[in-house]
């Protein structure tokens, strides 16, 4: 993948595909305009990509070849450099396959290299959009760069002051080779250089050098010139991608009257030490990432009037991503992804085929075109990452409780799981690992362990990990840890100033499992809107409800079984629209059966049901358990894995729901002692995060609701994170309907 530090990168508009044939051979899809399932066929053999020609080809063909790519088949192919023409070898001619080989090569050909083609004859593929089980799908569409000229580049800063801080933002410009760190001569840098160099480090913006500091400093070392001039336009993604002279004499006397490339960039608002620049960026943007494992990558959602919606990955690339990117206060795009590859997206989708020069300043500046209904659909959402600045905290501080974290763990069955331990430095000064207490340990703080060491989601998060039991590291150092979730180290979560820990043992210190993929459950808002209404249910009905602690408190004293009570009733149709099946967290040997009702409950709180005053009090809650989580629709071409039926495995699978109907117990919230008024209607799922998900704002869904005493009219139903913050204020402070007319 495109980082710092690859060598292996592939052209712009093409999908790098790894190794997955039995042979030294690899595949990719490339040419323009397509998407990341189609593509001109390429094929890397001994050292060279090259392309097959359309001569005898057929579906058998391009069956194989997709399953190679990592595709479970192909719908068509394409023939006359229909993804336009390649360039170099034309690989193989006259493949006569069967369909059912495991690779192109042992099909029927006229032997590698050898053909009477020319590029106009490039073959295509159309991949069906379904990948092989187990089969890691990047969807990456990167850039061309030579790793024979810079394999890294980094920012060396030179000034003592300058050394202490993180990220690093000036220094001088080292790029490294096969013989080590060089410097590139300044004759000729522009600032459209350093905004390349910029967006590398994870900055959006390059700034003026005061070069006078760094004369002196520049005579007094001996620098070694890997490269004369650089001629960036400031759109590419990485400087190996300008044009580059390299000096290939005296490299020490090849920069007459220069010396070497300074670089000062502007850090974005989430880097920066000023609140009031990350308050800039949250109230100004409308353009923002969800479902990200980390800061900087993410699906993409732009705002349109007063409503967030996401952009169909037709045309998508680096330079569109970076133009986000940027906006966003991060550096160039590393990564431009297609197909939903972070989650599918909820509500409109506004924008197709966008065309960015790399130049602009929002993504609404570039060129698209609008939606129309069957153009796409959420599983072609575009999502992306991007550079971000490179932050490691050094336990420099003599107090342990002000010491940041550079984390680690240890012990697991993969580097993704493990029991967590911590780096403090003593008030002698010496460093020394530690464990954390496991008390009040979960999700949230296993997301931020998560983040912090790049290894995707939190699965879970543990209170002992007695099993891990694999380090010589036994002292409790940190307790008390309590994160938002948000957070990008530990360092910056709440814990105590002094460890306070009842278990002490080291077995029962925290851990966390990790993942690259998680679920993500959302509520079909509409529907709630349209199937609420009011219903009066006699007590004598209500026996197994009230025992399952569904009814308010009121009902302990009613005349069991005279009376009723009134019942806000609605249906909830729960969808998983993230990357991972949504699984309870415990285990059904650990279920608990509840005999009034018959069923067992796999999460004793799935979702939280409140009406709430205006003020935000809560006039009347109630709960679902999670009798049975499974799959009761899915999405065309998703098969149904979940079912509660004789005690079967609970679950959602990615691209089914689960529905809830109106006319089933506890579907409800009691307002029998509600009085007339405006209230909100606030549902929350998974409310205490017992499942990890890659989006929890999407959790909670709102309506506006009247009740007359009699009646009740909801609307303005909608996701917490759906509308604008503008729009979001406005609903908060509604004045409630004066008559029944909603408009």
């Amino acid at each position: 993948l495109l980082t710092h530090s690859v060598t292996q990168w592939v052209p712009q508009g093409v999908l790098g595909i790894w190794d997955t044939c039995p042979e030294t051979l690899k595949f990719r899809l490339s040419g323009f305009p397509r998407k990341h399932n189609e593509g001109r066929i390429e094929v890397f053999y001994k050292g060279e990509w090259g392309t097959i020609c359309d001569d005898d080809f057929s579906l058998a063909n391009a069956h194989v070849l997709c399953r190679q790519l990592g595709f479970v088949s192909a719908t068509g192919w394409a023939h006359s450099a229909k993804y336009g023409k390649g360039t170099g070898k034309i690989w193989l001619d006259n493949v006569q396959c069967s369909g059912s080989e495991r690779s192109v090569s042992v099909c029927k050909s006229r032997g590698w290299g050898n053909s009477d083609c020319t590029h106009d004859e490039d073959a295509g593929v159309i991949c069906k959009d379904e990948r092989l089980p187990g089969y890691v799908d990047s969807n990456v569409i990167e850039v061309l760069v030579d790793e024979n000229k810079v394999e890294e580049v980094r920012l060396r800063p030179v000034f003592t002051i300058a050394t202490k801080r993180m990220p690093v933002t000036e220094g001088v410009v080292e790029v490294k080779n096969k013989d080590g760190w060089a410097q590139i001569c300044d004759n000729g840098w522009t600032p459209k250089n350093s905004r390349v160099v910029c967006g590398m480090m994870g900055f959006p913006h390059e700034k003026k050098v005061n070069k006078n500091f760094y004369k002196l400093y520049a005579e007094r070392q001996k620098n070694h010139f890997l490269v004369h001039s650089v001629a960036c336009l400031g759109t590419e993604v990485h400087l190996a991608a300008c044009p580059l002279e390299f000096n290939y004499g005296n490299a020490t006397e090849s920069c007459p009257g220069g010396m070497p490339a300074v670089v000062s960039c502007v850090p974005g608002p989430l880097y920066a030490q000023s609140t009031a620049m990350r308050k800039k960026l949250k109230m100004q943007s409308t353009v923002r990432l969800k479902g990200g494992a980390k800061y900087g990558e993410g699906r993409v959602e732009v705002l349109k009037g007063s409503e967030w919606g996401t952009i169909c990955d037709d045309r998508w690339n680096l330079l569109s991503a970076s133009v986000v990117c940027r906006e966003l206060g991060f550096g160039s795009a590393k990564e431009a992804l297609t197909g939903a590859r972070m989650g599918q997206g909820l509500g409109p989708i506004y924008m197709n085929e966008v065309q960015c020069t790399g130049h602009e300043r929002s993504l609404w500046n570039c060129r698209y075109k609008n939606i129309t209904t069957e153009d796409c659909k959420h599983t072609e959402d575009a999502s992306l990452r991007c550079n971000v600045p490179y932050m490691v905290e050094l336990p420099l501080t003599p107090h342990p409780w002000l010491c940041p974290a550079q984390v680690r763990i240890l012990g697991g069955r993969s580097r993704y799981e493990g029991r967590v331990e911590v780096l403090r430095t003593e008030t002698n000064g010496t460093l020394r690992w530690g464990l954390i207490c496991g008390e009040g340990w979960g999700t949230e703080e296993a997301m931020v362990v998560c983040r912090q060491l790049g290894l995707g989601y939190a699965n879970h998060g543990l209170q002992e990990t007695w099993y891990w039991d694999s380090s010589n590291v036994t002292e409790m150092v940190m307790s008390g840890v309590k994160c938002t979730g948000d957070e990008m180290s530990l360092s910056q979560c709440q814990h105590h100033r002094t460890v306070n820990c009842q278990k002490a043992a080291a077995r029962f210190s925290a851990g966390v499992i990790c993942s690259e993929t998680a679920s993500d459950l959302v509520l079909n808002a509409p529907l709630v809107q349209q199937t609420t209404y009011i219903e009066d249910r006699p007590l004598h009905m209500l026996y197994c409800a009230a025992e399952e602690d569904c009814l308010s408190k009121s009902a302990a004293k009613a005349n069991w079984p005279y009376g009723h009570r009134r019942l806000l009733r609605f249906s909830s149709q729960i969808h998983n629209i993230g990357r991972a099946d949504f699984r309870p967290k415990a285990g059904r040997h650990s279920w608990v059966w509840h005999a009034c009702h018959g069923h067992y409950h796999s999460m004793d709180i799935f979702t939280h049901y409140d009406l709430m005053s205006a003020n935000g009090t809560k006039v009347a809650e109630g709960h679902k358990a999670s009798f049975c989580l499974e799959d009761t629709d899915c999405d065309e071409g998703v098969s149904k894995r979940y079912e509660c039926a004789n005690f079967g495995e609970q679950g959602i699978t990615v691209g089914c729901w689960d529905l809830y109907r109106h006319d089933i117990d506890c579907q409800w919230i009691d307002i029998t002692d509600v009085k007339p008024g405006n209230y909100i209607l606030q549902v929350v799922i998974n409310p205490n995060y017992e499942v990890a998900e890659s989006d929890f704002t999407n959790n909670a869904m709102k309506c506006n609701c009247k009740y007359d005493g009699h009646r009740i009219w909801v609307h303005n139903c909608h996701i917490g994170d759906a509308f604008s913050e503008e729009a979001e204020k406005k609903f908060e402070k509604y004045p409630g309907q004066f008559n029944n007319q909603i408009s």
